[in-house]
Order: structure tokens, then sequence, then C-alpha cells
């Protein structure tokens, strides 16, 4: 994860929340893992690692892995939760290490983050000739109900708030990933539908966690007014048996590096 973990965006983030009340980012993630299919000795970087999880399920395979995330309290808590792991707060639009890697990782982080073409100068600068990215983020219509029905209750109320997030589809990543001298051999945007933790509370609670951007413009005092609003817009749209199921989207990619590189 990164909020914009990487300094550019307002989201505060508690590492406690988000492996208390939030698990389903990395646990949805060991599928990237196995997309990634991490090999002995392989170094391998997960970007936006959040609190270290993933990180920790690459280090299984025994590739050299290191986590970095711009986020304080995230990259603290990874190191604390696992000691034997290398973990670096840096901004994912501007990093640069010694040795290259053979592979980039990445899920769940680079949605937060506007200046794509500062993230991908960086990753191809640390990937050897042909090493690999890959990484999944939200696409295309992702939370899209939810966006929605916080422009509409916030509107309601004179503010007009805006999606804070970069979700883009296949064809324009792909092309984003080609202009930057990668070669994409895999991309897929699919639904996920993703239910939810805390019961009724958990939309209000994934709006708590992750919100913060989207929420704003609207003042401290009238956002539980808004959220709300916003449970009761969509309550028989995404609520069933106790649970809130966010309309989730994401798009993976597996792309190499084909940019010729100078012998350092």
């Amino acid at each position: 994860m990164t909020s914009q973990r990487d300094d550019g965006d307002e989201n505060a983030w508690s590492a406690d929340d988000y492996d208390g009340g939030h698990a389903f980012v990395f646990e949805y993630g060991e599928g990237v893992v196995d997309l990634l299919d991490p090999a002995p000795g392989e170094r391998v970087l997960d970007l936006g690692c959040g609190t270290g999880h993933l990180t920790a399920s690459i280090a299984d395979s025994g590739a050299n892995v290191v986590g970095l995330d711009a986020d304080r309290a995230m990259v603290a808590e990874a190191a604390r939760t696992y000691p034997d792991l290398r973990f670096v707060q840096g901004d994912a639009r501007q990093f640069a290490f010694r040795e290259p890697f053979d592979a980039v990782f990445s899920n769940a982080a680079l949605h937060w983050i506007d200046e794509q073409d500062a993230v991908l100068d960086s990753v191809g600068d640390v990937l050897r000739p042909g090493g690999r990215f890959v990484a999944e983020l939200g696409g295309t219509g992702n939370v899209e109900s939810i966006v929605g029905a916080v422009e509409a209750a916030a509107a309601e109320r004179g503010y007009t708030v805006e999606n804070p997030w970069y979700f883009p589809s296949v064809g324009e990543y792909a092309s984003l990933l080609e202009a930057h001298g990668f070669e994409v051999r895999y991309a897929t945007l699919f639904d996920r539908p993703t239910e939810l933790d805390d019961g009724e509370a958990g939309l209000a609670s994934w709006l708590g966690m992750f919100g913060d951007g989207l929420l704003g413009p609207v003042p401290e005092d009238e956002r539980d007014a808004v959220v709300a609003d916003v449970e009761d817009h969509l309550r028989k749209e995404l609520f069933a048996d106790g649970t809130w199921t966010a309309d989730y989207r994401r798009l993976r990619v597996v792309a190499r590096d084909g940019t010729s590189k100078p012998q350092k």
C-alpha cells in the first residue's frame, strides 16, 4: 500500500487498523504473488509494501526481497513483524538502489499515485534488462458506486468531491507501460466484489481508512452525516446478510523491461 504513501496524498494511515480491519488488501494480494512466481535467489522489490505481509510471502520462496513504502508507520510495523527482512521508507515516484532487481512487485498501491510516469521511470531504472514488473491496482470503474454515492451526498451539502485515485483501463495502462520501454506480457481487468469487515460499520470503516482524499472537501463535523447518507443510498445495492460488499475492479499486469541499459 502507499498513502500515496508517497507524500502527495493526505490520507492518514493506521497500521493497526489496516491489519486488523482491512486484511483483505494483502490477503487478495497472494494471487499477485502467484503471478510473480518468485524464484530462490531472485532480487525482488515490493513497491508499496504496507505492513510487509506480502513481502514476507515473497521471501518464503527464497527470493531476496526488499519492501519499500512511503508511510513511516507502515514501514516500522513491517520491520517489527518481520525483523529478518529489509524495509525502507521511500517515495514510489523517486527511488533508487545500488543493485538492480530481477522483479518489481506491487499490490494495491499504484492507484494512490497520479504521477505514473515518474513511478514507471523509477521501476525501469531499478530493473535489470529483461526484468519483470508485476502489479495489481484498482482498474477503471473501481468502487464506482461508492464514489458516486459520496459525490451525491457531498453535493447535497454544497461540497464538490472528486475521485482522488488513479484507476486506468487495460489499454491506458498498457500504453503507458510501452511508452516507458516495457513489453506487456499480460494485462487483465476483472470484477472482484470484496466483502468488508466490521459488519454494519464496514462501509464507514472503509471510508474512514481509505477515504480521506475522497472526503477531503467535506468538513470534519459533517463527514458522519455524509457517510450515513452514503450508507442509506447504497444499502440495497451493497449490503446483505449483515455485510457490506465494495464494488472492486482490479487491473493486473505483467511486463518485461525492454530498454537497453549501460553497463555499470
